[in-house]
């Protein structure tokens, strides 16, 4: 079946769901790929040169916020700063790009987390994209830790955390698969009594009811990884075109190629050819 795959269309962040391991497929055009069955097979991405804005259709030299192009770039609420600064959000202001997209978006209830997938850190996400955003971050574990009103709340407990704990990935290690073993309770008990003061201000602020501390589970995450990189090196799409390895692994939104990994979430909106190899 995998030597009849020969497909043409946009790409798009890989879908993916929890299992031992993760399952991913990837979506190009409106195909749908299961990319495990893959793994120990030669695989090959070709760029055909256009991208395509996911969001109005309209052709484009330049991604920008992984799919969008200039205007829509500058127009929407998605791709506004507060999204990758939520403690800057705007939208009590009345300046809100999108106001109906920031009530159904950013006006909701907000997981606040830790994860482990290259050491400890501390994250912010909808709680309705658990466990999808720990899987796109690579996570072999994460666990929540307090439940928010909105966004903008999230962002100014994670902003607390940070003092404490870091907020971004180091994916080479992550790809590597360099991840130290954690005791995630333990971690989210520490860090609640670093942050105690903090979040009784935040309450005064804004209601007892507005942050919650949970006592849910972690949760342990495999991925489907055949053969860990001793050193990462990258594809880009847009320097060289072609891409063609062995799928050793997937983690992230990364293939793990012989040859290379490639961020298939950095080339949403590209138009390619994804072709298995015999």
């Amino acid at each position: 079946m995998s030597e009849s795959i020969d497909v043409t269309g946009r790409l798009r962040k890989m879908p993916a769901q929890a299992g031992d391991p993760v399952a991913y497929t990837l979506a190009v055009g409106d195909t749908r790929i299961p990319l495990n069955d893959l793994i120990g097979q030669k695989v090959r991405l070709d760029f055909d040169g256009v991208i395509r804005c996911i969001h109005c259709d309209r052709t484009t030299k330049k991604s920008f916020n992984q799919g969008y192009c200039y205007p829509c770039f500058r127009k929407l609420a998605a791709c506004d700063s507060c999204i990758m600064s939520p403690e800057k959000c705007h939208y009590h202001l009345g300046t809100c790009r999108e106001p109906e997209w920031g009530e159904a978006n950013c006006m909701v209830e907000h997981v606040v987390y830790l994860a482990n997938s290259s050491g400890l850190k501390v994250g912010i996400t909808r709680g309705s994209q658990v466990p999808t955003r720990w899987i796109d971050q690579g996570a072999v574990t994460a666990i929540p830790m307090l439940r928010v009103a909105s966004r903008y709340l999230s962002g100014l407990v994670e902003a607390a955390c940070k003092s404490h704990v870091a907020d971004r990935t180091n994916w080479r290690a992550m790809l590597k698969g360099d991840v130290p073993e954690l005791d995630l309770v333990q971690e989210r008990r520490k860090m609640l009594e670093l942050i105690e003061d903090e979040l009784a201000q935040l309450r005064a602020q804004h209601g007892e009811d507005s942050i919650r501390v949970v006592d849910e589970a972690s949760l342990g995450l495999g991925y489907p990884v055949q053969v860990w990189p001793s050193k990462v090196k990258t594809h880009n799409l847009d320097k060289t075109p072609e891409v063609e390895g062995l799928l050793e692994g997937i983690k992230g939104q990364y293939l793990m190629l012989d040859t290379g990994v490639i961020n298939i979430r950095k080339f949403t909106g590209y138009e390619v050819r994804f072709r298995v190899l015999d």
